[in-house]
């Protein structure tokens, strides 16, 4: 049965304040059984409901949220969200990405643990948490159309933004009595990017001696999770790798449907399971509601309700224990199908109980403290000026555009290299290389020279008069002598 809860019964002095969003799809019906769960396990919580998502993006809001909903959320700081659909098309944005980075919720939390033999699983040794930078990355979501041929998206990555995080894993990990932090990135191609967030890794690493630390290329190291996830305790990594990665935990693991998220940051959290709104199965009463389960027993130990915590979370691993399971992870360790309703009447009957063979809830030995991961701002280094990157449209040949651009030279700089989607294609590139309309046109200082912006404002009015289509510039700085500018590939 759906129960809808009476918040003004709920609300008491003790009760903490915390916004629900229903959803879309599935997320209604798996609210309510979450919702159920949680309170008849002595969460006390003072609800209040707000609308996201498809409802409101049809109407007018194309982020998927109304001011009113923004007003409740920095109220009440913490958000028990069911999955949402973002309509195709029409240029609506990620309502999760929205408020993910417009609350500033750095750190996404996901627990990815098997539950052999009674999920279906190569791995039933797997207990794994992936600590995601949430803001940052490509999923600043900074994209442009530049030539006919060519678009482009920016990977961001800040010094602040990744000592967040960093230091956020290596307290959650103190926290939780883990032993190790296992960095992903891709810095053997983006040195710069990547390369920032295993050096920050590597510093504040080394203030946590009592907690291992390595480093794996992303490639393999999502090869060895799919694999060999035994080996792993918690992970950090950048946004997008993060994305991906734990969601091959949790599939791992033995079902996306399993695994609850958690988005923390210094002004709120976000709690949520991390599969989507699966319309085509929606009001069929045969969804997992274990997901949005696990992420309010995330939120009561976020809020300082441990004991419910615990409670919710024992009887939920008993259920599963017990066989009762929904349709998405019956098989031969099961021993009775229950719809959405009634898995959650199962967790309830549970309550007090603890599982036999499954590990048991534990709990933090302390809260996460998120203002421990701010780190101060470091002084400035010294920033000079050492040419310019003129990003052209040209359909012609390498030597071609390098001819004309060699026009606007002026003896402060000169054209020192031209790359097509990264490549060095002049001087002295191969004929094999294929090239798009797309070129990056780099000048720079000759040596003893030092330019500046006017100068540079000058060389594009020579360029532009000399007929060359430019369409985005990227000035080159050298901090504290060291150039703050990778080389072209083959350079």
């Amino acid at each position: 049965m759906n129960v809808h809860v009476d918040t003004q019964i709920l609300a008491s002095a003790a009760a903490t304040p915390v916004t629900v969003a229903r959803g879309d799809g599935i997320g209604p019906e798996i609210m309510d059984a979450a919702l159920r769960v949680l309170l008849a396990g002595g969460a006390r919580l003072a609800l209040s409901e707000v609308d996201l998502g498809e409802k409101v993006y049809r109407g007018g809001f194309t982020s998927g949220i109304a001011p009113e909903a923004w007003d409740s959320i920095r109220s009440s700081k913490i958000l028990f969200k069911a999955p949402i659909t973002t309509p195709q098309g029409g240029g609506f944005k990620s309502l999760n990405v929205t408020i993910r980075k417009g609350l500033g919720l750095f750190a996404n939390v996901r627990p990815c643990r098997a539950y052999a033999p009674f999920v279906a699983t190569r791995h039933p040794d797997m207990d794994v948490v992936v600590v995601r930078e949430n803001e940052e990355d490509l999923y600043a979501g900074i994209e442009h159309r530049q030539t006919d041929e060519v678009y482009q998206c920016l990977k961001l990555v800040s010094r602040p933004g990744t000592e967040r995080i960093v230091r956020y894993a290596f307290e959650y990990a103190r926290a939780s009595g883990r032993t190790s932090v296992t960095c992903f990135t891709k810095d053997n191609i983006m040195k710069m990017t990547d390369g920032l967030f295993h050096k920050v890794f590597e510093e504040i690493g080394a203030e946590y001696p009592e907690i291992a630390r390595s480093h794996m290329i992303i490639d393999i190291g999502a090869a060895k999770l799919a694999t060999n996830p035994e080996r792993f305790d918690v992970i950090v990594t950048p946004n997008l790798y993060g994305d991906i990665v734990s969601d091959i935990a949790a599939e791992v693991a033995g079902s996306v449907g399993l695994a609850g998220s958690a988005n923390i940051g210094l002004h709120g959290a976000l709690f949520e399971a991390i599969h989507g709104s699966a319309p085509d199965i929606a009001g069929q009463g045969i969804a997992n509601p274990s997901g949005l389960i696990l992420a309010g027993v995330m939120m009561l130990q976020h809020i300082g309700q441990p004991e419910a915590a615990r409670i919710v979370h024992d009887a939920w691993l008993k259920t599963i224990e017990d066989g009762i399971h929904t349709a998405d992870i019956f098989a031969s360790a099961s021993t009775r199908r229950v719809s959405t309703d009634d898995f959650a009447d199962a967790v309830i009957a549970r309550l007090g109980e603890t599982p036999k063979r499954l590990k048991g809830a534990q709990a933090m030995s302390r809260p996460v403290d998120v203002t421990a991961a701010v780190s101060e701002r470091r002084t400035p280094a010294r920033k000079d000026l050492a040419g310019i990157d003129v990003f052209v449209e040209w359909r012609g040949a390498a030597d071609e555009l390098a001819d004309r651009l060699k026009v606007a030279e002026d003896g402060l700089v000169s054209l020192r290299l031209i790359t097509n989607r990264g490549v060095k294609v002049w001087p002295q590139g191969l004929p094999e290389t294929f090239c798009t309309d797309h070129w990056r046109c780099r000048f720079e200082a000759e040596p003893g020279k030092a330019p500046n912006k006017a100068t540079l404002a000058r060389l594009l009015g020579r360029l532009a008069a000399e007929g060359i289509e430019f369409v985005k510039t990227e000035h080159l700085f050298a901090f504290d002598g060291a150039p703050g500018y990778s080389l072209g590939q083959g350079q």
